[in-house]
């Protein structure tokens, strides 16, 4: 199987969800780069359903704050929830909240941002080569650059090293 980004695969699902009647959340990112993408998307997809979107708080929620949100999703029910925190924020996040929540769960890192249009893609060369991480951080080095250097730094270990 070759690699799908998360991006990629948030506008094949969008591309068949009219059809298909799919419904969408959107938990992550600002909430004017939620409202932002809502837009494009409506705009790009017709027919698309997006039933919520949510812009959680710089911090982690209290037990009751978290209860909340997981109604506030499960009560839209969506086949998809769209998360855009960015790694691994996301995948924790996933993963904590596995088995609690309605509908399928995809991290797409930046995917917001793309779709919102505050940022761009790498070009098409570069995603081919699996070189996408550095082309966003060409982008926003001071953000990304620690980040980087300790995930990639942990997968090469993992992956290459240990033989994972």
């Amino acid at each position: 199987m070759r690699r799908t980004a998360g991006p990629d695969y948030m506008e094949k699902i969008m591309e068949m969800s009219a059809e298909k009647g799919y419904r969408h959340y959107f938990y992550g990112s600002t909430e004017e780069t939620l409202e932002k993408m809502k837009c494009r998307l409506t705009a790009g997809y017709p027919g698309l359903q997006i039933v919520g979107m949510y812009s959680p708080p710089f911090r982690r929620h209290t037990r009751e704050e978290d209860s909340e949100v997981i109604r506030r999703i499960n009560e839209t029910d969506p086949d998809f929830v769209w998360v855009g925190l960015g790694a691994p924020k996301q995948e924790i996040w996933m993963a904590e909240h596995r088995g609690k929540m309605k509908g399928f769960m995809v991290g797409v890192g930046a995917g917001f941002d793309y779709f919102a249009g505050n940022i761009k893609r790498a070009p098409e060369w570069m995603q081919k080569h699996n070189m996408e991480w550095v082309y966003r951080l060409l982008q926003e080095p001071r953000r990304l650059f620690k980040r980087y250097m300790r995930t990639n730094a942990k997968f090469i270990w993992h992956a290459v090293l240990r033989g994972r």
